[in-house]
């Protein structure tokens, strides 16, 4: 928020809006690729949940940047 006659910054009004939709999508794909583990031979299922927790990190780490205000991992 600016004070009255204070200019606010131009790279904030250019920045979109982030509802956190990328996120919330991204957590959905990686939990639906949960779905069909039962189908797959056991030996495979670490390497599907190992994709599925770093799908889930790299969301839970958007969405702290988020909160926090910070952009570093935006793409």
């Amino acid at each position: 928020m600016t004070s009255p006659g204070q200019v606010p910054n131009p790279a904030v009004l250019a920045r979109p809006a982030d509802d956190g939709q990328p996120a919330i999508d991204a957590i959905a794909e990686a939990v639906a690729g949960l779905d069909d583990v039962q189908e797959l031979p056991v030996a495979e299922h670490v390497e599907r949940f190992e994709a599925v927790h770093a799908a889930l990190t790299d969301a839970l780490s958007k969405a702290d940047h988020l909160s926090s205000g910070t952009n570093a991992h935006r793409s």
